[in-house]
């Protein structure tokens, strides 16, 4: 009702100054006075003029815009319909035979958009005079935006616009020398990237918007390090790649994040290739409820399978992740089968009834110090439940089969990484008795997924510290979820069989900085509000971890980021013998036992706490061999 009530209001005022327009129109032109052979016969048809007035403002929407918010954007509204109307008035007049001065046309039509436009904008003036905007509240936090383009723009105008939010934009920052000294919605441009400390400081700012969705990745990691230098809290506008539509609002800022610091460009993918394996074919994902498995699904979806298959002993992940895909993308013809893979009867009558055409297996228990506690436990789960799923992909003319594996199967200091160095031995040695093309998928940590050191670092930040690091010059590489999910696609694609692909993780991180950008991140000072304590090396756990095993190699493909690692292993007889003796000791020894067995199975197991090697930062485009 308010609504309605607003809008008559409007249209009475509107009704007032559009005869107004005409009457300043006639006094400007005629010098104060109202000539009597022209004035009349504007008053003889002021009541056509009026409704074919209002119709057009009405038509153009100029009683639907919030004007509190009014902007450029409703100016040019404004001044497009004052133009049509008044050649609509043009129209009628000449229609009916009666000629006024072409100069009234030009007046009215410019009087109007002073008149119509300013009681509209004064509307908003009025607004901001009543809500305190033109006080200097001490209370409201001072926002410095990096980023002088339509996105930093849009950002100041949003946080203008919601008080909710309590915040100030105080200055903005940019690279381009030609907009320092300018202004951008009333908020000075006082210097590059370099000024950042100097102007936060100067400026006394409480938080940074780094405002650049079309920067790459590598700008954006080096701006954030300048922030850092700061005590601002960190905020940022997602990238072109999540703002699809190109639209920004104040719910798209999110706190930076550890990925920001990465510094890794957008995967690029070969839809084409990816498509002519994944596009109307059926597509299984074991442990499709998982970190990996979950992001697989979705990527896949998006290729249009005929059927995807989600495989998961645990129903609570698979029936979120089921509800999840259900809502972005109606026609998925989705089957989510909630079974354990250790279990052969099961996994043959899945692969009997769906007979998938493509597996990806991301079933695995991969703590590391949880498997060296239950050594047992992943032996059953990862090795004998990877040789069901293959055996089975095999038995049922499956036509490839992708196993995702880690770096922590090369010279494994750990069960959890001996038994994923089984998984690959079995892929690359069954492929050669198998129609079905099997390849494995070899990378490093997954920021974010579940176990991982980040989840750990928020939880224990959250709690007020200490966060806790086991070596103080420990690293691992890291990638993003979607990226390592994207990249594990675009390798099956490529598959022929045999092949263990390497992805390029890019250059390894100190989990100690990661520790310290991360409470940095939330808004504290290493060391100061938040202790970093470190702990010592965990059971099975490197200092540093290999992507690559030295009799391996490794060849370039025609993907950037993705290597294949020469196949080292091939003897699938010889394997499942050891494997049944393997069955055996697991029944019958202990662990300790059970670890001296796995170390026949794999020679470069070597049980230790941390072996030191070359800490040496080199990427696998340094020893890639052009093919």
């Amino acid at each position: 009702m308010q609504k309605e009530i607003r809008t008559i209001y409007l249209i009475i005022i509107d009704i007032f100054l559009i005869n107004l327009a005409f009457y300043l129109a006639f006094y400007l032109r005629f010098d104060g006075i109202l000539p009597p052979e022209y004035f009349p016969k504007y008053l003889d048809n002021i009541l056509a003029i009026t409704v074919i007035k209002i119709s057009v403002f009405y038509y153009f929407k100029l009683y639907k815009s919030l004007w509190e918010y009014a902007s450029i954007e409703e100016l040019v509204q404004i001044v497009v319909a004052a133009v049509v109307a008044n050649a609509a008035i043009l129209s009628y007049l000449f229609i009916k035979q009666i000629h006024l001065p072409r100069s009234i046309y030009i007046l009215v039509a410019m009087i109007d958009v002073m008149l119509i436009g300013g009681v509209r904008f004064s509307y908003r003036a009025l607004r901001r005079v009543n809500n305190g905007d033109f006080k200097i509240s001490s209370n409201k936090k001072r926002v410095m935006i990096i980023g002088a383009g339509d996105a930093g723009a849009m950002v100041i105008k949003e946080l203008k616009n919601h008080k909710d939010l309590n915040s100030r934009p105080v200055a903005v920052i940019d690279d381009d020398e030609k907009k320092e000294g300018q202004r951008i919605n009333g908020v000075p441009v006082l210097g590059q990237r370099w000024d950042i400390v100097s102007v936060a400081r100067k400026k006394k700012i409480d938080e940074i918007i780094i405002a650049m969705p079309s920067a790459n990745k590598k700008d954006i990691r080096e701006i954030v390090e300048e922030c850092k230098r700061t005590k601002c809290k960190l905020k940022i506008l997602p990238g072109v790649f999540e703002l699809i539509d190109g639209k920004v609002t104040i719910n798209d800022i999110r706190d930076v994040q550890i990925e920001d610091l990465l510094g890794r460009e957008q995967v690029k993918l070969n839809i084409e290739e990816i498509s002519g394996y994944l596009k109307n074919k059926k597509v299984l994902v074991t442990g499709g409820g998982g970190s990996i498995g979950s992001e697989l699904c979705r990527q896949i979806a998006k290729f249009k399978p005929s059927e995807l298959i989600i495989l998961d002993i645990y129903e609570n992940n698979a029936y979120d992740l089921q509800n999840e895909l259900k809502r972005k993308y109606k026609d998925l013809n989705l089957k989510v089968v909630i079974a354990s893979i250790r279990e052969r009867g099961r996994i043959d009558e899945v692969m009997d009834k769906l007979k998938p055409d493509v597996v990806f297996h991301a079933a695995a228990h991969k703590h590391v110090p949880l498997m060296e506690d239950n050594s047992k436990e992943a032996v059953k789960n990862n090795v004998f439940g990877t040789l069901n799923v293959a055996q089975a992909a095999d038995k049922y003319g499956v036509k490839k089969f992708v196993l995702i594996s880690t770096d922590k199967a090369v010279n494994p200091t750990n069960v959890m990484g001996t038994t994923k160095r089984i998984c690959e031995m079995i892929v690359q040695s069954i492929d050669k008795v198998s129609k079905t093309e099997f390849v494995a998928v070899r990378f490093g940590n997954v920021l974010g997924s579940n176990g991982s050191v980040i989840p750990l670092f928020k939880k224990q930040i959250a709690e007020g510290g200490p966060v806790t690091v086991t070596h103080p010059e420990i690293i691992r590489y890291f990638m993003t979820i979607p990226e390592a999910a994207q990249l594990v696609i675009q390798a099956g694609a490529m598959a022929q069989g045999g092949e263990i692909f390497v992805l390029d993780m890019g250059e390894p991180v100190k989990i100690v900085d990661l520790a310290r950008d991360l409470i940095k991140l939330s808004g504290f000072e290493p060391d100061v509000d938040i202790p970093i304590e470190f702990i010592g090396l965990r059971p099975g756990e490197k200092l540093y971890e290999e992507l690559l095993l030295d009799e391996e190699g490794i060849t370039s493909t025609r993907h950037e980021k993705i290597f294949i690692g020469r196949p080292i292993f091939s003897d699938y007889k010889l394997l499942i013998k050891k494997l049944d003796n393997l069955r055996n000791v697991m029944n019958r020894c202990s662990d300790d036992e059970l670890k001296d067995y796995l170390s026949e199975i794999v020679p470069t197991y070597k049980r230790a706490d941390y072996e030191k090697g070359d800490l040496r930062k080199i990427s696998l485009a340094e020893i890639a061999v052009s093919k």
